[in-house]
């Protein structure tokens, strides 16, 4: 071993052995797999770790997206998220995210109309969406109709192809607006609109939600502007839960239709893409501003939860939120004042001066305002986590793409802890002592 390779390594003694092991340090990892040289005995499996929710596990090499959760900094490819929400454009950042790099005038405008040019969806799609029950939710409505449009295209599960790679990721983000737009017109009883190509992203999709009778929909340029940021600070957050389920799901080579289908489903969950609509309904549970003390006291006390506060990732406040709670006041002044935003206002002041939560350090994240601006805009709460997955959808086929091209990768596969029964025989059923079913299966050994 070189002397540079002995300061960049791990040593580690087996206190059950004594036995003295090297392991290389890269970037501040050891591999996993470098444990399984740890063993009791040659047919000892060798040493796993163990790390339920993947805390500190890394599960892959990125470029993408870079998070410093004590300093609150989020940057997509580099470029701060501060920087790409005051001055790019939601498909510019998409651009950024899959590409690489920020485009020139030429290929903004062609990525833009090839964009474009897949907003449409097949008539047979709009058939299968009738089938769902009239009160489906519009994010159980995105998970189906997401994956079933595998099935229009099967050229997508040529993978490794490059040029059918790009045309599917021009598909995707082309259509996820449509399909989400029908998704809440279902859920409406209104007839589909279809796309305007005339208008921006983010414009033609108001449109699909909100027209009605006249002839062309016009948005209002604050709201198209504010919903083009939001798509942009939603647009990729590292390995989080739907990402990571995008990724492990195309690790088994599927076609990205199926593999984002997975990331929807993932971000389905209200720990994930419902925590926004989880802020409303803290606030509305409030109500009114002279009752914000007690509720504070009660979450001090174990007895509630401050929502919208605190993330897995970021110990400072999340920069996503400043950018956010600034665009509610230009959302506000175009909609009218959301009654809930004071109560969100006071609920910060004390939240940020009271030492219970600065010392535990829980700062608003993106979900606490978020959802006041799609209120107001006119969303329903059902929306919330189909308009998070129009934003996410370029992060994930970032995210899916780099893992098709990483050579290091492989199927994804977990380990486990064994704590179940040893052997046991098979037992006829009429010889079978009666049972609680409600007992706990036993504990038995540890195998791994």
């Amino acid at each position: 071993m070189t002397q540079d390779a002995g300061r960049n390594s791990l040593t580690v003694t087996d206190n059950r052995t004594g036995k003295t092991y090297t392991l290389p340090i890269e970037c501040g990892t050891v591999r996993s797999m470098d444990l399984r040289q740890i063993k009791v005995s040659d047919d000892d499996f060798g040493l796993l770790g163990y790390d339920p929710g993947y805390l500190n596990t890394a599960s892959c090499k990125s470029q993408i997206t870079y998070i410093d959760g004590e300093k609150g900094i989020l940057r997509y490819r580099g470029y701060p998220i501060e920087q790409l929400a005051e001055q790019s454009s939601f498909l510019e950042t998409a651009y950024l995210l899959i590409k690489g790099q920020l485009p020139d005038n030429d290929r903004l405008a062609a990525w833009t109309h090839n964009i474009r040019n897949h907003t449409m969806v097949h008539a047979n799609l709009a058939k299968f969406m009738d089938g769902f029950r009239y009160d489906a939710h519009p994010m159980g409505i995105l998970v189906g109709t997401v994956g079933a449009l595998s099935t229009f295209y099967p050229d997508a599960k040529n993978i490794f192809d490059k040029e059918a790679r790009k045309l599917q990721v021009r598909r995707l983000i082309g259509k996820m607006p449509t399909l989400a737009a029908m998704s809440f017109r279902h859920s409406m009883g209104f007839p589909y609109v279809l796309p305007d190509n005339d208008l921006s992203y983010t414009g033609n999709f108001l449109s699909m939600m909100f027209k009605m009778t006249e002839l062309k929909y016009k948005p209002d340029p604050v709201l198209e502007k504010a919903l083009d940021v939001l798509f942009i600070l939603h647009a990729d957050h590292e390995q989080n839960c739907s990402a990571s389920a995008v990724r492990s799901v195309g690790s088994s080579q599927v076609d990205p239709f199926s593999a984002l289908a997975a990331g929807c489903a993932a971000l389905y969950g209200p720990l994930h893409g419902g925590a926004n609509e989880a802020v409303i309904r803290m606030l509305e549970r409030i109500g009114s501003l002279d009752r914000v003390p007690e509720f504070i006291q009660s979450v001090k006390s174990g007895e509630g939860r401050l929502m919208g506060f605190g993330h897995r990732v970021y110990k400072n406040y999340d920069p996503r939120a400043r950018i956010i709670k600034k665009i509610a006041f230009e959302v506000f002044e175009v909609t009218g004042t959301n009654e809930l935003l004071d109560i969100a206002l006071e609920l910060e002041r004390i939240a940020l001066e009271d030492d219970y939560f600065v010392s535990r350090k829980l700062y608003p994240n993106v979900d606490f305002y978020s959802g006041l601006i799609y209120q107001a805009m006119g969303f329903p709460l059902d929306m919330f986590p189909v308009l998070f997955a129009i934003g996410r959808a370029p992060g994930w086929l970032a995210q899916w793409t780099e893992h098709v091209n990483d050579k290091e990768q492989k199927i994804s596969r977990p380990r486990q802890m064994y704590l179940g029964e040893d052997h046991r025989d098979y037992v006829p059923i009429d010889d079978r002592p009666s049972i609680n079913p409600e007992d706990e299966p036993r504990a038995g050994i540890c195998r791994l």
